[in-house]
């Protein structure tokens, strides 16, 4: 026996004509109830009203013959009302259809890796165009997601690739009786492992920052207490190399952030400022005020410098310029890529400026002023 479509299985184009098609029998049945109970009584007193006795034998004919007529016009009404509603029926359908394939030709392309655009028809309607909008941003975004991820596993690959290979060459040399076990091969074996282990934690802190799941515990307090903080923690490094570093606290005022979150990014950016600035210069740490709806703390130096080439890729993951100012040992080479999360997380904003290569570097910290209400992010 073969199996019948339940009403979930039917098409669109079945259930508009379903519908209308219910809607014609409910008016047409009522039509025909009000005919068949109001109509006779009316004409008959109509036919009695315009001189015809009650007992005229011609009544019962006239009567009939109104009922054969009420009968045909509705029959004939109804076949034209149905004819119509399939002619609207297919229109309606046919202009629904065609939108409603596209996006599901596009939707299966999409769930295939292929990013393809939506075509949006003006004579769609403002709905079907709201839906290809909506969805070519999905696409964008899902296409540029993809993007950063294939980049981030290319680049994590590139930066697990050296210390992997420089274990292994002193493991290798080692084992086969070339180099000896001593705390000079020691030394370099934790360095390669510590620099793995701080590449691991910098990602997983980075992909946190920028999608959003860092915790930020706001708390009004003043912006230059942070900075004397964060400047005492980098005193002994700073000293060690011979590079000065200073504080030009011109202002302060009290904004809502997370204290240990803001000394991070500024730490991040005092620990560049100091792999790129030679011995017997100078770093120094400004807080500024605008006197209007922001608060800066800026980050100088006088080493490397940044080329104009460099400045607009300065914060992408593991980016490498052509530059003395790339990525060394020392750093996982995203410190500036969390900094300027932890930032944006705060509503602020990093920016960096140089004059060129070897006129030093300035990245600055803007921030709302406050105090605000607390919240978490």
């Amino acid at each position: 026996m073969k199996h019948l479509a339940s009403p979930a299985e039917w098409t669109l184009g079945v259930r508009l004509f379903v519908a209308q098609g219910l809607v014609l029998l409910a008016a047409i049945a009522t039509a025909g109830a009000v005919a068949a109970l109001l109509g006779p009584t009316l004409f008959h007193q109509h036919l009695i009203d315009s001189g015809h006795a009650p007992e005229s034998p011609e009544i019962p004919h006239i009567e009939q013959a109104y009922f054969d007529a009420s009968t045909v016009s509705l029959t004939v009404a109804a076949f034209v009302a149905t004819g119509c509603a399939l002619a609207v029926t297919y229109y309606v359908t046919r202009r629904i259809r065609q939108p409603l394939e596209r996006l599901s030709e596009a939707a299966a392309a999409l769930s295939q890796g292929r990013h393809e655009q939506l075509p949006i028809d003006p004579d769609a309607g403002p709905e079907f165009r709201t839906v290809a909008a909506a969805f070519n941003d999905m696409s964008n975004q899902l296409k540029e997601t993809e993007q950063t991820r294939l980049q981030l596993l290319g680049d994590l690959a590139h930066e697990l690739r050296t210390p992997l290979a420089n274990i292994k060459a002193h493991l290798e040399a080692v084992d086969d009786g070339v180099a000896d076990w001593d705390q000079e091969t020691r030394t370099f074996v934790l360095a390669e492992t510590e620099h793995l282990s701080r590449l691991a934690g910098d990602l997983n802190e980075v992909s946190r920052a920028e999608e959003g799941r860092v915790t930020i515990e706001r708390h009004n307090q003043s912006l230059a207490d942070i900075v004397a903080d964060v400047i005492d923690s980098q005193r002994a490094k700073y000293e060690a190399k011979g590079v000065a570093l200073r504080l030009d606290r011109r202002a302060d005022a009290i904004v809502s952030v997370d204290a240990i979150r803001i000394g991070q990014a500024l730490n991040n950016l005092l620990n560049n400022a100091l792999r790129h600035t030679p011995t017997g210069g100078h770093v120094q740490l400004s807080v500024e005020d605008d006197g209007r709806t922001a608060i800066q703390v800026r980050v100088t130096d006088n080493g490397e410098g940044i080329g104009a080439d460099q400045l607009p890729h300065l914060f992408d993951r593991f980016y490498r310029g052509d530059s003395a100012r790339r990525r060394d040992t020392a750093g996982s080479g995203i410190g500036l890529t969390i900094a300027r999360a932890l930032v944006e997380a705060h509503g602020g904003r990093l920016t960096a400026f140089s004059a060129g290569s070897g006129e030093g570097a300035t990245f600055a910290i803007s921030l709302p002023r406050g105090p605000v209400e607390a919240n978490s992010h």
